[in-house]
């Protein structure tokens, strides 16, 4: 998902504002990568760590934050490297490391004032691993789960305002996984599994696109099994509240061959009149 991505510049000009004031003339430019392993004063290996993140050696740069850490672990320097080593990895992809140096941050400096970011880039890393509808969404699940605990804790943060974006996004994508599950079902005819998806889809995720597909493939399923008085109340609630929706007139239009006769409460094209 190239366009979540977008995250990575914020994250980035954010990330090195941390360390804002460093002596940057004291980095040593020709460090090889076992140079990380040089005992060296806090500050030196710190800008070494961060001139080679900005050289995009986010594989190095991790390794050299966390050497500030092994090194000088009660330094100020060690409590910065901690999330540059973080977004570092998250900057390199590897997110699972990401995910579990940003959670050691949280562990160590709950109160701190950078644990918004630490929160951003755990759900940030979850958030890049989330897969096509057909495949697994434990991703988007936790992603969901980590940009709403962001959103709790600290709802003025601008990391706050991004996450509540991508919260919207995440909905989507776990109704689609839903919808998928129940048009398989469908297709099985298999109704009964099929509505349970669809219905939790019009009950949890009311504000995603989905849900107007879920109120017809209801009227679908409804009319399948025989029944066809639930069939007509999802398609009032269609039609109420999405009475320009193509569903609907796909619902009122099953409806009408079905021979259902109904009140409905608005006709496609504005008519008024009852199907049948």
């Amino acid at each position: 998902m190239s366009a979540i991505r977008r995250g990575l510049a914020l994250a980035l000009v954010v990330a090195l504002a941390l360390a804002g004031g460093c002596a940057r003339n004291r980095a040593e430019r020709g460090a090889k990568r076992d140079a990380a392993y040089v005992a060296r004063d806090a500050e030196t290996l710190y800008t070494l760590a961060q001139d080679t993140l900005r050289k995009r050696q986010y594989k190095t740069a991790a390794g050299l934050f966390d050497e500030v850490e092994r090194q000088h672990p009660y330094s100020v320097w060690a409590r910065r490297a901690q999330l540059m080593s973080a977004f570092s990895h998250y900057a390199a992809r590897d997110y699972t490391q990401a995910i579990q140096s940003a959670q050691r941050f949280l562990s160590l400096h709950p109160g701190n004032r950078d644990a918004p970011y630490a929160h951003y880039i755990i759900g940030m890393s979850y958030y890049e691993q989330i897969a096509d509808v057909s495949r697994d969404q434990s991703a988007t699940v936790s992603a969901r789960d980590a940009f709403n605990e962001l959103v709790r804790r600290y709802p003025t943060s601008p990391y706050a305002a991004d996450a509540r974006l991508k919260l919207d996004l995440i909905s989507d994508q776990l109704a689609g996984k839903e919808m998928a599950i129940g048009r398989f079902y469908a297709a099985q005819r298999l109704w009964l599994a099929a509505m349970r998806r669809f219905r939790k889809v019009v009950e949890e995720y009311q504000t995603t696109l989905q849900v107007q597909e879920a109120l017809y493939r209801l009227v679908e399923a409804h009319l399948a099994m025989g029944i066809p008085r639930e069939a007509v109340r999802a398609a009032a609630v269609l039609g109420t509240n999405y009475p320009g929706s193509p569903w609907y007139q796909r619902a009122y239009d099953l409806l009408h061959r079905h021979r259902v006769v109904w009140q409905a409460p608005t006709t496609p094209g504005g008519s008024g009149d009852r199907p049948g």
